[in-house]
């Protein structure tokens, strides 16, 4: 009997995120042959950038970027929602960003997506949205009333196991005694407990395509000011052996299942 293929689509808030937390497992996707969709709400033209680039349309940079991932990844589709930035930390200026925005009609918007593409599963982030970003706060929420009005299957909150990440935290900031370190916030509450894990998906054979995703985020690799450093470049400039053990693996929590003794390591296991 031939493998079944499925439609996974990925949900996210800006530009580089699906980098950051799902590239692996959607290149992992697109190399079995499923169909992987990356739909973000935002072109993030409010976020950190080089100043040159900020004062210019930072949004299509963003947007150019995320085109460039998502080849890397082997995504079949990549569309731009064109909600308005919220930024970090949000703003009063302008347009009423996408965090602020009704969820109904976002999610109707999102839902129609959906049910073109006939998705299997939809990924978004954990209630926390991660570290607490409002767009991301947003994405879940959206994400989940999408799912609920298009009759998706499953949905994974893309999220990082809480107890590695504070760890790791910890290790950071001592070696930011020696190196320059991003600002690191506070991890004891964010992204998800160790427990509620369903899903810990091994992408080590797609690690090239993951870092590739990454570099194509140019525009988010240093601060405003063009002298701090970002995540993303942290991540991509930490010695080949330890980046291996750092990005081999990807973290989901499934609504409505259990967390089981070992998290499983099929995005598509409740579906098979």
């Amino acid at each position: 009997m031939a493998e079944r293929h499925f439609t996974i689509v990925s949900f996210h808030a800006h530009p580089d995120d699906e980098a950051l937390l799902t590239s692996g497992t959607l290149a992992r996707a697109a190399a079995e042959g499923h169909r992987v969709v990356v739909v973000v709400a935002t072109s993030g033209e409010a976020g950190l950038s080089r100043e040159d680039w900020a004062r210019g349309d930072l949004g299509a940079r963003r947007q150019a970027e995320l085109e460039s991932s998502a080849r890397a990844i082997g995504a079949a589709r990549v569309e731009v929602l064109g909600y308005p930035d919220s930024g970090w930390p949000p703003s009063d200026a302008g347009p009423t960003p996408f965090s602020r925005l009704g969820v109904e009609p976002l999610a109707g918007d999102l839902a129609a997506l959906l049910t073109e593409e006939a998705a299997d599963v939809l990924t978004i982030y954990d209630q926390h949205g991660g570290y607490g970003h409002p767009d991301h706060v947003q994405v879940h929420r959206v994400g989940v009333r999408a799912a609920e009005l298009a009759g998706t299957p499953v949905v994974l909150e893309a999220t990082v196991d809480r107890e590695l990440i504070a760890r790791a935290v910890r290790g950071l900031r001592r070696l930011g005694r020696l190196v320059p370190m991003p600002e690191l916030p506070d991890m004891d509450a964010a992204f998800t407990a160790h427990a509620e894990i369903t899903h810990r998906v091994a992408v080590g054979r797609h690690l090239r395509a993951k870092e590739a995703s990454m570099r194509a985020h140019v525009s988010q690799a240093t601060d405003a000011d063009g002298g701090g450093v970002r995540t993303l470049a942290l991540l991509l400039r930490l010695p080949l052996p330890v980046r291996r053990r750092v990005l081999r693996h990807e973290w989901f929590r499934e609504r409505g299942v259990p967390a089981g003794a070992v998290p499983v390591d099929d995005v598509f296991a409740s579906i098979r």
